[in-house]
């Protein structure tokens, strides 16, 4: 008898923000809906997530700040062995990045993905920082967790070559960037 595959830690994807910078760079949509060659960034982001085949969850409540909606998520799907947080405005994030970041987190409490020199996202949480991510409150993300990790040398820097990982969409500019970006993939052997 097969014994069943350990539970993979989850994609949280991070879509509560109000697009406050978005919308005062021009943009007319929230930028989440905003259209990435036809398709909204959001569509983007939960594909790449989908093409994983990891588990996931949608963290698009109101919340006042990253904090509120990283603990939101983690809180509702705190039996898991850990988390990838993934804003939902990285719509280049391939999903080999995210399998990658899950086999990084082994040995470590936290894996943050760096392409050329740029800390990204998914940062990967392992299960361990369970109780900090639940306190987790206000604008200031999970900054303070990985801090704390890194202070008792359970963090990991991964180099990833994923120009997704650091390619967020909260502006106007950032939209036609990413959008340079897709059309240079897709026209590349």
């Amino acid at each position: 008898m097969a014994s069943d595959p350990l539970p993979s830690p989850v994609v949280l994807v991070l879509a509560s923000g109000r697009g406050e910078r978005f919308a005062a760079s021009g943009g007319s949509v929230h930028k989440l809906s905003a259209l990435l060659r036809g398709v909204p960034v959001l569509e983007h982001t939960l594909a790449a997530v989908r093409e994983s085949g990891l588990p996931w969850h949608l963290e698009d409540a109101g919340h006042p700040g990253m904090g509120d909606s990283i603990a939101a998520a983690v809180r509702a799907t705190a039996t898991a062995p850990g988390w990838l947080v993934l804003p939902a405005d990285l719509p280049l994030v391939r999903p080999e990045t995210l399998r990658g970041m899950v086999g990084a987190l082994y040995g470590c409490a936290v894996a943050v993905p760096v392409h050329r020199g740029e800390r990204g996202h998914p940062v990967a949480f392992s299960a361990l920082c369970l109780p900090g991510l639940l306190a987790l409150a206000g604008e200031q993300g999970a900054a303070s967790v990985v801090r704390e990790q890194a202070q008792q040398g359970r963090l990991r820097l991964v180099e990833v070559h994923d120009e997704g990982t650091v390619t967020d969409v909260d502006t106007v500019q950032d939209l036609a960037r990413a959008e340079q970006i897709l059309a240079g993939r897709l026209t590349s052997p």
